[in-house]
């Protein structure tokens, strides 16, 4: 149980069928679809559908009690004892329930947004924390103004920590979130062209991001990539903390070691161990010690954390190829800096000597697009064999690559199964191969023509 329906009308003042009678809520449901026993309905009101016409099978998948947008007329069909709670804005009152219900829960709230690796620091972070505290994080990409509402309403009323991923679109929205969530701690993980379409420019983005302060605790810190120049102003603001490689940085990593699997590093005196590769994953673990010295944790249980951490899916999810050969899915979501960074661990992986990339579009990048596109191919060198692009605007990748290298293996395609079959047949047992774009391009769709 998250809480009574009782405690509603403490909330939301219009009401009926809400007696004295203790009705448990052990969920919210918003999909009538699936069964969900003992749950608050709240019917969503979007651009082209309306929920509240599914109150009936809604009763039927197990709700107990319902939030009710006033301007929607109360079908019949509801029982006259079944509870309901008049609302202005079905979406707003799931906002206040969750700001409601952490208060009552009253965890260590922990926000994160950024560019690029912002669901890894989330991933990274739920797992360190864990070794100290209860703790539940964000599913999926459930990081907006309706997913970050439900995350907060699926935790456990035992939580002790819950680590929030703040997505958006367009100016505002990370303002929205904050002020749901009132983080006691929040990370800003990069500053990426990730949206520059809606947003114009980085300085824009940048702005954006730091949305995630306009809800943050006094008290609370602010952990943020002290290598990025776009947020040298915000350093001198009290309670916040730079992490990363330059020498400015309160918490500066230095590596010691990578290898195909792992990364070793060096930060405030102390060893660490990351079970990935890639520099930049080792400036999001700087950011997550930086957060479990804050908390108390020791270097053992932030150790701990980091050897049991679960990625998402589709973030360097490595598969068994065709005769032998590596396929990594990194294929979730993509910006020019992810790619690129990406790129980057392909290129000094040891385990495979042919290197492939299969790169596709990236979205929301307006009219910077080709020249972020055409960028792409800066970071790659003599060690990548073979570079696939596959869309529209990806074109510009494979055309800057063949001019920096007119004899590697460069070729564009339009379609995802035309591609498939003219990559699977050079597969070998020493070839690794790199899967990456923009999550509208669905490049998981290859992997069954690549797989074993």
């Amino acid at each position: 149980m998250i809480f009574e329906v009782q405690e509603l009308t403490h909330l939301f003042s219009t009401y009926k069928g809400a007696g004295a009678d203790k009705i448990a809520v052990d969920s919210i449901m918003t999909d009538t679809r699936k069964s969900a026993p003992q749950s608050l309905f709240v019917p969503i009101v979007g651009e082209s559908f309306d929920a509240h016409q599914f109150a009936g099978e809604a009763i039927k998948q197990g709700a107990v009690a319902a939030l009710w947008q006033e301007d929607q007329p109360l079908p019949g069909l509801i029982p006259t004892d079944f509870p309901v709670f008049f609302v202005k804005d079905t979406t707003k009152a799931l906002q206040d329930l969750a700001s409601w219900y952490l208060k009552k829960v009253d965890p260590i709230v922990v926000g994160i947004t950024g560019s690029n690796g912002k669901t890894t620091t989330k991933d990274m972070t739920a797992s360190v924390l864990a070794a100290k505290f209860k703790t539940h994080k964000t599913a999926g990409n459930f990081n907006n103004h309706i997913g970050l509402p439900l995350t907060v309403l699926s935790m456990l009323p035992d939580t002790e920590a819950v680590v929030l991923e703040m997505g958006m679109d367009r100016a505002g929205e990370i303002s929205v979130l904050s002020h749901i969530a009132q983080p006691d701690h929040a990370i800003i993980t990069n500053i990426g062209e990730s949206h520059i379409e809606n947003l114009g420019t980085r300085e824009a983005i940048a702005a954006a991001k730091l949305e995630i302060t306009d809800g943050l605790a006094d008290e609370g810190c602010l952990i943020i990539d002290a290598d990025e120049p776009l947020l040298d102003h915000v350093k001198t603001r009290a309670g916040t903390i730079g992490c990363g490689f330059g020498s400015s940085c309160d918490y500066k990593a230095e590596i010691t070691g990578m290898t195909d699997e792992n990364s070793t590093f060096r930060l405030m005196e102390e060893d660490y161990e990351l079970p990935m590769t890639g520099r930049h994953n080792v400036k999001n673990a700087s950011f997550v010690i930086a957060l479990a010295k804050r908390l108390g944790l020791t270097k053992e249980e932030v150790q701990q954390g980091f050897r049991q951490m679960q990625m998402s899916a589709m973030r360097f999810e490595k598969h068994e190829g065709y005769q032998g050969s590596l396929i990594i899915n990194d294929a979730y979501n993509a910006s020019p800096t992810s790619m690129k960074a990406m790129i980057e661990v392909i290129r000094q992986l040891t385990s495979k000597t042919k290197k492939v990339l299969i790169l596709g579009d990236m979205y929301e990048l307006g009219g910077k697009s080709e020249e972020l596109h055409a960028g792409v191919a800066e970071a790659v060198d003599e060690k990548i064999d073979a570079v696939f692009t596959i869309g529209v605007h990806s074109e510009k990748i494979s055309e800057a690559a063949s001019s920096r290298y007119p004899d590697m293996e460069v070729k564009h395609f339009k379609e995802k199964q035309q591609a498939s079959h003219h990559i699977r047949p050079l597969l070998t047992a020493d070839t690794v191969v790199l899967m990456k774009a923009s999550r509208g391009m669905k490049l998981e769709d290859m992997l069954p023509d690549l797989v074993k």
